[in-house]
């Protein structure tokens, strides 16, 4: 392409049907506008909605749409950020003294449409800071102009659509006819900047589509999505509760709640310790040295709670916001060999950090979880296999509770910017290498992400699509140069000299509140039958059959099976919907016939009437499930 081209005109160039359906292109690995002039060679993608930079780029100018259509609607109105999320688009907003609600949204869901016909472009000035400046300081916008004002010197970029002009690095699509389909979705409210002393802003929520049917697709989720709400569902079933005395953020586990989780404990543990980890448990609170060592405090600590000073030493100590320091201070506790490489250290240990009140939501976003964290203290030869173990632990996870459609994202550095990561090139190389061979030879489907490490190593997220679609990063591996070196960790090699070992974090959950969260809404609230708390309700049909009801369960009990009778003076018909709506797998009528043949009428939940067993046939059944679940 000739200098001056556009991503655009090479589009138009290979066909009129490409170019209707490019969005924006990537240039040299940098995301650009498909209507932006080259000024130098490079290697060019053309994007469209199938790429995620594609969607990005919809929906961040959607989100300009919106600001566009509520200019028109209200002039009074200033704009704060209206970033692209994962599924759509927000923008916050300060309406004055106006109160928006839902009720508001269809009218400006209506300009919106309006101003996406006309096919308005998306265009970009470049201009000094002091006109910038000048520009939002003559609309009277405090908002744009404090944004400005933490720019550093330089060109600063605006971009135009119709007659709203908005601070913006872009990119943008061609023009809005892309966008067909549209739904404002709710209304929220945000501190500006996320600041809780700072005013409160009208955040609105939407998403747009290239066409009316995947927006159609998109909402008929969002309802099954609400349906499945681990919040609604985890009330219903009775699973955990909040409490404004207990504190924002700081769930409480009930009995089934509790169970549940245990089982999911247990599970790991047996795995952990087949794989040869070791269980270590450490204190709810630490030293502020400790994290300060670690580099934890100067990076997470407007996240954790404030320092908590001892009444006489002057001491200072934190709720522990992570466990990996813990863990250094464990290892240090005698010199190791080269010989005792690998130690693995697990602990179910609970962390708090503080997340701001409008940020918290249900076990997802919380102030105190439990992490399933371990840390292997490995040589650098013994990274590769330590992963490919990890790995092994994570998909055994996963198969056991039915997390079928994965793939993995690789993170690694960005070669253009060394400088933000320590240890040395060839030690990244190593594990950068270690790790995807791991991947290639797992037969795992995975994306590399350039620049996405962390600043001490390269690291394996495993992100999960549920069963309505939706992605979730469940399970992480990271590998870490950089603890090692500030708690002077070390081991005796073969050759009698001083190494640091290579330490890598593993959470295969991640947290017990979220991932107990994600799975509810996995699977509706109907669990695995080797988890969940209730495995099989018992129905007497009148309290005449109430002790050969507790005869089941008693015998069901040497089987290492879960039940409950249902003894309330209430007609078979509503026990059995009862037991339906809190997804209890097996309901089990007894009654004359049953207690004179010593039987048993069994009900799949979701199935209904399975036959008459016996209680060892019954049992056998229950058993094999379990087992075949479990890979036992």
């Amino acid at each position: 392409m000739e200098q001056g081209s556009t991503a655009m005109d090479l589009a138009k160039s290979i066909s009129e049907g490409l170019a209707r359906n490019v969005l924006s292109a990537k240039f040299n690995g940098k995301v650009i506008d498909a209507l932006l002039p080259f000024t130098q060679d490079g290697e060019l993608q053309l994007l469209t909605w199938n790429d995620k930079e594609g969607k990005s780029t919809m929906w961040h100018s959607s989100a300009h749409l919106m600001a566009e259509a509520i200019s028109i609607l209200y002039p009074h109105a200033k704009f704060g950020i209206g970033p692209d999320i994962e599924n759509g688009f927000y923008y916050d907003i300060d309406f004055g003294e106006t109160k928006i609600t839902d009720s508001d949204l269809p009218r400006i869901e209506q300009k919106m449409k309006e101003l996406a016909k006309q096919k308005q472009t998306f265009t970009r000035s470049d201009v000094t800071k002091a006109d910038a400046m000048a520009t939002f300081t003559a609309k009277g916008d405090e908002y744009k102009t404090e944004l400005i004002g933490d720019l550093e010197d330089g060109t600063i970029s605006f971009y135009q659509c119709g007659d709203f002009i908005d601070l913006c690095r872009g990119p943008h699509l061609p023009h809005t006819g892309h966008i067909k389909a549209i739904k404002l979705l709710s209304v929220a409210g945000a501190y500006w900047r996320g600041d809780e002393t700072r005013k409160q802003l009208t955040r609105i929520y939407g998403i747009t589509f290239p066409k009316n049917k995947e927006l159609t697709h998109h909402l008929e989720m969002l309802e099954e999505a609400k349906k499945r709400d681990h919040r609604k569902v985890g009330k219903e079933l009775e699973l955990f509760a909040f409490s404004q005395r207990v504190g924002q953020g700081l769930p409480l586990w009930l009995p089934k709640g509790a169970q549940l989780r245990e089982r999911l404990e247990s599970f790991l543990k047996r795995v952990q310790q087949d794989a040869g980890y070791e269980p270590v448990i450490t204190p709810h609170i630490g030293n502020k040295e400790l994290y300060v060592t670690s580099g934890h405090y100067a990076k997470y600590g407007q996240d954790s709670f404030r320092p908590i000073t001892t009444p006489n030493e002057g001491e200072e100590f934190l709720l522990k916001p992570m466990n990996c320091p813990h863990h250094c201070e464990i290892y240090k506790v005698k010199p190791h060999s080269y010989k005792e490489l690998p130690i693995r250290y697990a602990e179910f240990g609970t962390v708090y950090r503080y997340e701001q009140s409008g940020e918290l939501h249900g076990l997802t976003r919380v102030r105190g979880f439990t992490q399933d964290d371990a840390h292997i203290f490995c040589r650098p030869d013994q990274v590769k296999d330590e992963f490919n173990a990890v790995i092994k632990i994570v998909l055994q996870i996963f198969s056991a509770l039915d997390f079928k459609d994965f793939v993995t994202q690789i993170s690694i550095r960005d070669p253009k910017n060394p400088d933000k990561y320590i240890g040395s090139d060839e030690n990244w190389e190593k594990a950068e290498s270690a790790i995807i061979e791991v991947a290639k030879e797992s037969g795992l489907e995975y994306v590399i992400e350039e620049g996405e490490a962390a600043f001490y190593g390269p690291k394996m997220d495993f992100m999960v699509r549920d069963a309505i679609g939706r992605s979730w990063q469940l399970g992480t591996i990271q590998v870490d140069y950089n603890l090692p070196e500030r708690f002077e960790l070390e081991y005796i090699g073969d050759d009698n000299k001083k190494h640091r070992p290579v330490m890598i974090h593993r959470a295969p959950f991640g947290s017990m509140e979220r991932f107990v969260a994600v799975l509810i809404e996995h699977t509706g609230g109907k669990f695995p039958l080797w988890l969940t708390p209730e495995q099989v309700r018992i129905l007497p049909i009148s309290e005449k059959y109430q002790e050969y009801a507790e005869k089941v369960q008693s015998l069901l009990k040497n089987y290492d099976i879960r039940s409950q009778v249902d003894s309330r003076s209430e007609k078979t018909g509503r026990k059995i919907r009862d037991a339906e709506i809190q997804r209890v797998p097996y309901m089990l009528i007894v009654g004359e016939k049953e207690e004179s043949t010593q039987t048993l009428s069994v009900r799949r939940q979701g199935e209904g009437d399975k036959g008459t067993l016996s209680v060892e046939d019954f049992a056998k059944i229950i058993t094999d499930e379990v087992n075949k679940a479990m890979n036992f």
